[in-house]
Parts: C-alpha cells; sequence; structure tokens
C-alpha cells in the first residue's frame, strides 16, 4: 500500500493556492456560486458556511439572498480579500483562516454548507467529506460544484499530472465530479443526494490569452510552470491544443466548456 504525508501536500497546496492571484480567476466564475445557492435553495436568515471560500463568490451569493454567512478558506490572502468584496458590497458576513479537513466549528452547526471548486481539492477526500457533514444540521442541505474528469478542468489536471507527476497512491480531486464517489464519500451521513451536471464556459480573447491569464494567476498552472523552469514548450502546447480543440465559440474569441458536478445533499 502507498503511503504519503498528507500534512506535507496540504503545506505545499497551500503555497500553490495563495501564489499568483486566485481572486482574479474567480472573479471569472462567480455565477457557479450563485446557481450553487439557487439549487441549494438558501434561504434568508439561515446559517451557511462557505468551505474553502476563496475571494468569497459564493458566500457572497449566500448574503445577497440575507442568509447570516460565515465563509473559511487556509489562504490569508483570500480570507481577506473575501472581507473586502463584502465591505465594498456593504454585505455582512464573518470570514476566517481555517481547514476543509478540519473545520472549526461545532457539530451540527449550520442549514447549508456550501463548497464551490473547494472542498474537492483537499488531499484527504474521506475527512474533507465528513466534515462537510459534521458541521451541517440533520435535514440541512450540503452543497458543491466539482470540476469532472471529463471537463476541461479534469483534462488540464491530467495534462499537468502527466508533465509533473503527483504523489503515488494520491486520489485526483476530480473524482469529486463522480456521482459514484460523491455517494461513496458522503455514505450513510446523508439521506438523499441529488446531482446535475453542467458546463461554465470559460471566454479569453484566445487560447494563448487564457494560457497567459493562468499561467500569471491561477496558482496550480503557475506553480507547473515554474516546476518546469526551462522546459515547458511540450506542456504549454498541449495546454494550448486542449482549449483550441474544445473551444466552441463562433467569433475569433474563445468560449470553451467546462463541466462541473452540483451536488446537493441532505443531512441524514
Amino acid at each position: 500500500m502507498t503511503t504519503f504525508d498528507l500534512g506535507s501536500i496540504k503545506r505545499r497546496q497551500q503555497v500553490t493556492w495563495a501564489s499568483g492571484d486566485f481572486h482574479a480567476v474567480a472573479v471569472t466564475i462567480t455565477i457557479v456560486g450563485e446557481l450553487l445557492c439557487e439549487a441549494a435553495d438558501v434561504g434568508a436568515d439561515e446559517d451557511v458556511l462557505d468551505v474553502a471560500c476563496g475571494s468569497g463568490n459564493t458566500a457572497l451569493a449566500a448574503a445577497r439572498r440575507f442568509a447570516n454567512v460565515i465563509g473559511v478558506d487556509y489562504v490569508p490572502a483570500l480570507v481577506t480579500r473575501a472581507r473586502d468584496r463584502f465591505a465594498i458590497e456593504g454585505l455582512q458576513g464573518t470570514f476566517v483562516e481555517g481547514d476543509a479537513e478540519n473545520l472549526p466549528f461545532e457539530d451540527d452547526s449550520f442549514d447549508v454548507v456550501l463548497s464551490t471548486f473547494g472542498s474537492m481539492f483537499a488531499p484527504d477526500q474521506e475527512r474533507a467529506a465528513a466534515e462537510l457533514v459534521r458541521v451541517c444540521r440533520t435535514g440541512g442541505r450540503i452543497g458543491m460544484a466539482n470540476w469532472t474528469p471529463e471537463g476541461t478542468i479534469g483534462e488540464l489536471f491530467r495534462i499537468t499530472g502527466r508533465h509533473l507527476p503527483p504523489p503515488a497512491g494520491l486520489r485526483p480531486p476530480t473524482e469529486w465530479g463522480s456521482e459514484e464517489r460523491v455517494r461513496q464519500l458522503f455514505g450513510d451521513g446523508v439521506s438523499a443526494v441529488r446531482v446535475t451536471k453542467r458546463d461554465f464556459v470559460f471566454r479569453y480573447r484566445s487560447a494563448e490569452h487564457w494560457l497567459e491569464y493562468w499561467r500569471a494567476y491561477y496558482g496550480p498552472t503557475l506553480k507547473a510552470f515554474e516546476a518546469l523552469g526551462d522546459d515547458t514548450e511540450a506542456y504549454a502546447s498541449e495546454l494550448l491544443e486542449m482549449w483550441q480543440r474544445r473551444n466552441v465559440a463562433t467569433t475569433d474569441a474563445v468560449a470553451v466548456p467546462s463541466e462541473y458536478l452540483e451536488v446537493v445533499a441532505t443531512k441524514a
């Protein structure tokens, strides 16, 4: 059986997500958080937790519905950015630093627990799932948006993995984009699971513009290029080919759908 140091992996992940400026990418996908709040039926005065909240997209969506919102993330700069965004919009919310695998909240604390492309990246998937269930009240909802293995982001991760193989035995985060795996992870902790496959469409001026943008701002891509050093030509070429192949735009710009799994589970 392959063993690896999950703590070390998590520390490297934290550095990765703190690099670049994830907020610059997050603001392009805000609609996903809005759709997730609708799917989870977030209502006024409900207690809502946004796990691995990043710069606050989904937390903002919940607060706009007059929910009582707390966001948690392990990247201090993103927590600060989320607070700033709430202040700019004049919304009420609380943000704390914390780990998706060890949430700093009591059992049964929230009516709704949400995570948009967040908890799926925790290296210990079983523990992350257990934490989502633990802090949700009985009968409450757990809502997630998770990239699928078959989608554009799933292919991006596979390309990166071919050039920079992950630790042997580490389960890919896109497993959270499989209905079978989600049901397995939540197990008896939930009484019902509803899944919907959706596409988010990334829109950039060109494939080259996308790659330049993500190389500068998206931590995993930035760190991959850094790790490859001078040997980046093949990696960049594969990424551009993938983006161009998946482009559905009829103009000179690019529009690239990326499939994700929208999950709404009810705590047992």
